[in-house]
């Protein structure tokens, strides 16, 4: 397999000024890519941490350029992208990694931190992906990557709102994807395992050791490759990789004159089987699949 080559590819990465963030800048740079590194910055520019990270790569040989635009600002993420498009004349790959934690349980959480959470992952990362749409629309051509998390897959105490930031990812992920097929541009997500700052304290140190935001990036880089594959939940950590798939179950259909909950109940386990499970390409797959049942049921 050829190596994948980022030379002349302008990438995006929010969130950049350290943990997955810089490791996923550096990994670009590393495969020839220009960068735009985000970080959070103040009224006079970027986060030094943004700039130290552009550094680097200038100092590796590599073209970058800090921006400290807030996410979740569309106006902010605006000038992010005409910057971009001011120097290199292109953004082809955009990495939405920005994110906080406002962690407490649902009942002690306030509706503030819930909208705080939601609007820096959920909005942020739409308020990027839509400043760069039309062009990538335009040149036939782009490569974005959502970071989800297995909290958003699977749940975690006291992450209610972290949660539903990150399992909108693929819905977000999903759409983009059928909207975007037609002009090459790829639509995927990433669900990180990594020792980050948002990790420390909450697993044993050598566990936090072994999840290097580095052994992440290369999934990153496989991502948005000329080859990259579309809709894809690709989790990573500490070099293990697997996919994250839903499924429906084949289902039951119950008939008009037998369509009550507790007969529903009744065949719960049918409805449970995983037998013939199917991995609709879109929400009309769906659609199309109960008409037909309902139909045969008729007849």
């Amino acid at each position: 397999m050829n190596a994948i080559n980022l030379s002349n590819r302008v990438a995006i990465v929010t969130g950049a000024g350290q943990g997955l963030g810089r490791a996923h800048a550096l990994a670009l740079a590393a495969r020839g890519a220009k960068l735009v590194v985000n970080d959070l910055g103040d009224d006079s520019g970027a986060s030094e941490s943004a700039e130290a990270v552009a550094d680097e790569i200038r100092r590796s040989g590599g073209d970058a350029l800090a921006h400290g635009a807030n996410v979740a600002r569309f106006d902010e993420v605006e000038d992010m992208v005409e910057q971009a498009m001011g120097r290199w004349g292109s953004v082809d790959i955009l990495v939405n990694n920005a994110g906080i934690l406002r962690d407490k349980s649902f009942a002690k959480m306030s509706m503030s931190d819930f909208h705080a959470v939601i609007e820096v992952h959920l909005m942020g990362s739409a308020n990027c992906t839509k400043a760069v749409w039309a062009h990538m629309r335009e040149q036939a051509y782009g490569r974005i990557v959502f970071t989800t998390s297995g909290t958003g897959l699977y749940g975690n105490f006291g992450q209610a709102n972290y949660a539903a930031a990150k399992m909108a990812m693929l819905g977000l992920m999903n759409t983009l994807h059928i909207e975007g097929e037609r002009y090459d541009i790829r639509v995927n997500c990433v669900a990180p395992t990594a020792g980050t700052a948002m990790l420390k304290g909450l697993v044993p140190d050598e566990v936090f050791s072994a999840l290097s935001p580095e052994s992440v990036s290369p999934g990153v880089i496989a991502l948005v490759g000329p080859d990259a594959p579309s809709r894809t939940v690709l989790c990573a950590g500490g070099g293990s990789f697997a996919l994250y798939k839903g499924f429906e179950t084949l289902g039951v259909t119950l008939a008009a004159t037998d369509n009550t909950p507790e007969t529903l109940l009744a065949q719960w386990e049918d409805l449970d089987s995983e037998s013939g499970m199917l991995s609709p390409g879109g929400a009309f797959e769906q659609t199309e699949r109960f008409a037909e049942n309902h139909a045969a049921v008729r007849r």
